[in-house]
């Protein structure tokens, strides 16, 4: 079971990333759904007041929430009291069953070609069936806390954009894993952006759960960029010359920085004489394109 900081936690990133997803699944469909798989009644509660606190974006829209729950035998009142004052535009299911349930009651919510966004908390493995019903063809979004790793059962379940980190609580506790998969590039920095607003609320650091040994990134005030300004450098190596947007989203899905932060290192580096970009100044635009130099003389590295 979470502790109750770790839902704490689960809890405002959760309210967090619908603020941010709500009003664009809006303006993008008529139709949107919100699936919650795991969270716990706090959670679920919170869901309803976000979505409640949106009312003047519903006219002529549609809303679905689905609660899957296993327990709580409280939360049909909780959850009651909260959609007897929602606007008529939105439905609430309360569904019994562990997360497992997800693509029966995607299903059954009829949210096949419309905006789905998930959010589920699962202790252990999760199923590839899950996933492919939160991927919902090329509409779905999907926001995974579980006990490991998830990136390989992300990409194959339809998600081409994934993201992990682990958070690491104020007592120096790891709460797992924290997973994101969505086709776009604007949520994926927004879900970014999500977790270091948390995190930096609540004292909560994050680690690249890919490496166990690697030092948590405190999110409160202006990082350090220098370790990703090493990654990116590394990436350059890998691969040769990058455009900035891809090393942006290389930011994003392998390290547990900000898109922001990407420009940072970048002008760290370019400082440095480490990479030369096309143009000689002005702001790094998306298409610009970054290679790395050879070593400035007296420092190690490779072409």
């Amino acid at each position: 079971m979470p502790t109750d900081r770790t839902t704490d936690f689960l809890r405002a990133l959760l309210v967090r990333q619908l603020t941010t997803w709500l009003p664009t699944a809006l303006h993008r469909s008529r139709r949107a759904t919100i699936a919650l798989a795991g969270t716990d009644a706090g959670g679920a509660v919170a869901a309803l007041q976000l979505v409640g606190a949106h009312a003047d974006q519903l006219r002529g829209r549609q809303v679905t929430v689905l609660v899957l729950t296993d327990g709580a035998p409280d939360l049909p009142a909780r959850l009651g009291s909260i959609e007897a004052e929602l606007p008529a535009e939105v439905t609430v299911h309360l569904l019994p069953g562990n997360p497992d349930r997800l693509p029966v009651a995607v299903k059954a919510a009829g949210a096949a070609g419309s905006p789905l966004f998930s959010f589920v908390d699962v202790p252990g493995a999760v199923g590839p069936k899950l996933l492919t019903a939160a991927a919902n063809g090329r509409t779905g979004e999907v926001l995974l806390h579980g006990g490991s790793s998830a990136r390989a059962a992300l990409v194959s379940a339809g998600f081409p954009l994934v993201a992990e980190l682990a958070p690491v609580l104020p007592d120096d506790e790891v709460a797992g894993v924290v997973a994101f998969g969505s086709r776009s590039d604007r949520s994926l920095e927004a879900v970014r952006d999500a977790l270091w607003s948390v995190g930096a609320d609540l004292g909560v650091r994050y680690r690249d759960p890919a490496d166990p040994m690697s030092a948590p990134v405190d999110v409160a005030g202006e990082p350090d960029v220098a370790p990703l300004a090493q990654a990116l450098l590394a990436e350059l190596r890998r691969g040769g010359p990058r455009q900035v947007t891809e090393l942006r989203r290389h930011t994003l899905t392998a390290t547990v920085y900000r898109a922001a932060d990407a420009n940072r290192a970048l002008a760290d580096l370019l400082d440095e004489g480490e990479v030369r970009r096309d143009r000689e100044n002005g702001k790094l635009a998306g298409d610009e394109l970054i290679t790395q130099t050879l070593s400035p003389p007296g420092r190690g590295g490779t072409p």
